[in-house]
């Protein structure tokens, strides 16, 4: 039982902050129940804890970690940990939660100790680690947990330097802080993380992919299947995973995957899934696959058949080439007779080119030479595919068709912005029923939920898009044959059934 001062003192472990503030430091603290749930995840025993806990804030991790270790059997002999955190707020109230920390462990004959570091944990251990003149000394742990900043790395930033500076590649802050943890912790000791799915996949993250892969074995990761279940409380809208690794060694035989769709009382669903399930070792882009839900199981079988790639097609899939605020000189609010189309996500509806939308706020219409191939692609038939979807929209991958017979006659160059996808015969367009093909196929609830076992974020990379398996050419364009002869873009169970009578058989 926990005693009504603790739980006092656990209800305030989050600094009462500015919304903005917060974001502006990447800053979402760990809520005492989650935090309880991410300490239970170490599995290792220690007579001898020496912990990290980078980015503390008011210390709700450390709390559960000591909680978690009061409850083994045999106990600890000792327990330090080492706090990093910058924020005032919490640095106070980190203090206080250090001492409820004491006060648990000389209850149970433990013996505990602590070091506050108030400096910016990621320019103390890079200035260790590359070991100038006058650097830190390297310091190792057995045992890490960490709730990193979220942020965005600006390259040429400080931290953005300071991490190049030792070999690590990163976007955001919360990878850098993984990757210096890695390289902080002794061989086989834990590592014990809540953060965003986003690393997952995306060409952004692959170098930090490659790197931490090379140095930490997953051993457990869980899934949040609801993006607000882990914050709630801070309106964060971001998938998060808990993960458990361990510093060297060979990749494991299988790992653990779990899952929950919300609030943490919620069942938890677990399975071993191979390890060449979660990394393929063919996989160039060395995307972390993870099976979250049985719906995402149970597609992934299915189109375990498709082996097709895109390249197999002869297709390929780009960014779109128009990126509106380094084109401005060249938008038009309306069509004009020297302007060529130019398209936007809002311009297509229910799978179907609508255009022009004049009542709306994005341009119609770019007014460039045919000479400028970077902004421009020939008038034909292409699928689109928007670059992000709604924070809480049902369908990950939406998937639309250019039909230029929907355009004026004597279109021959058009536009596509850059929050579309567009696949393409090199830089042509395609064949009407390969293309209707595609089109359906993407529109799949099977894709969907196949994508969302790799694709932990709203963004819809080319990268992604290009991992997906295919069938062949010739299904394709019997599909979208069918597909044609609707009169109508069908239900999405009607559709459903008709890709599944072409591609595998399939029932929910």
């Amino acid at each position: 039982m926990v005693s009504p001062a603790l739980a006092d003192k656990r209800a305030t472990l989050s600094p009462p902050k500015a919304e903005a503030e917060k974001r502006e430091l990447g800053q979402f603290f760990t809520p005492p129940a989650l935090a309880d749930f991410v300490a239970s995840f170490f599995q290792r025993p220690l007579q001898h804890w020496r912990l990290i806990d980078a980015g503390a804030g008011g210390g709700a991790l450390t709390l559960a970690s000591v909680r978690h270790l009061v409850a083994q059997d045999p106990r600890p002999i000792s327990f330090h940990v080492t706090a990093y955190e910058v924020d005032p707020d919490a640095l106070q109230i980190l203090g206080s939660t250090l001492e409820t920390c004491a006060e648990l462990c000389a209850r149970h004959r433990i013996a505990f100790s602590s070091e506050v570091r108030s400096e910016d944990f990621i320019a103390h251990t890079t200035a260790a680690l590359d070991q100038a003149l006058f650097a830190p000394a390297l310091r190792t742990f057995n045992a890490a947990i960490v709730n990193p900043p979220y942020r965005k790395l600006a390259v040429g930033s400080p931290a953005h330097r300071q991490l190049a500076a030792v070999g690590i590649e990163v976007t955001n802050l919360y990878a850098g802080f993984l990757a210096l943890l890695a390289r902080l912790l002794e061989p086989e000791s834990e590592l014990v993380a809540i953060v965003p799915r986003s690393f997952c996949n995306g060409p952004y993250f692959l170098p930090f992919r490659r790197d931490f892969l090379a140095r930490m074995a997953l051993r457990r990761i869980h899934v949040f299947e609801s993006r607000n279940a882990a914050f709630a409380a801070e309106a964060v809208l971001q998938e998060n995973i808990i993960l458990r690794a361990e510093r060297g060694g060979s990749a494991p035989a299988t790992v653990e995957v779990s899952s929950s769709r919300g609030d943490l009382g919620d069942t938890i669903r677990s399975r071993l899934l191979p390890w060449s399930e979660i990394v393929q070792p063919e996989d160039p882009q060395a995307f972390i696959r993870l099976s979250a839900s049985d719906r995402e199981h149970a597609a992934v079988a299915s189109l375990a058949e498709l082996t097709g790639t895109l390249a197999d097609l002869g297709i390929k899939v780009s960014t779109g080439k128009v990126v509106d605020f380094r084109a401005r000189e060249h938008l038009r609010a309306a069509p004009e007779p020297a302007a060529h189309p130019l398209l936007y996500p809002c311009h297509f509806e229910a799978g179907a080119l609508v255009w022009p939308k004049l009542t709306g706020k994005k341009p119609n219409a770019i007014a460039a030479s045919p000479e400028r191939t970077d902004l421009l692609v020939p008038a034909a038939t292409y699928v689109v595919v928007r670059r992000f979807s709604a924070k809480e929209e049902r369908k990950r991958i939406v998937a639309s068709l250019i039909d230029p017979a929907r355009l004026p006659s004597a279109t021959t160059w058009l536009g596509i912005e850059n929050h579309l996808n567009y696949f393409h015969a090199a830089g042509q367009g395609l064949a009407p029923d390969l293309a209707r093909g595609l089109l359906a196929y993407l529109n799949w609830s099977v894709v969907d939920d196949y994508f969302r076992h790799f694709n932990g974020h709203t963004q819809v990379n080319a990268t992604d898009l290009r991992s997906l398996p295919y069938p062949s050419a010739s299904t394709l364009a019997a599909l979208g044959r069918d597909f044609a002869a609707l009169p109508a873009v069908p239900p999405q169970a009607e559709l459903d059934a008709l890709v599944a009578s072409h591609c595998v058989s399939f029932s929910r």
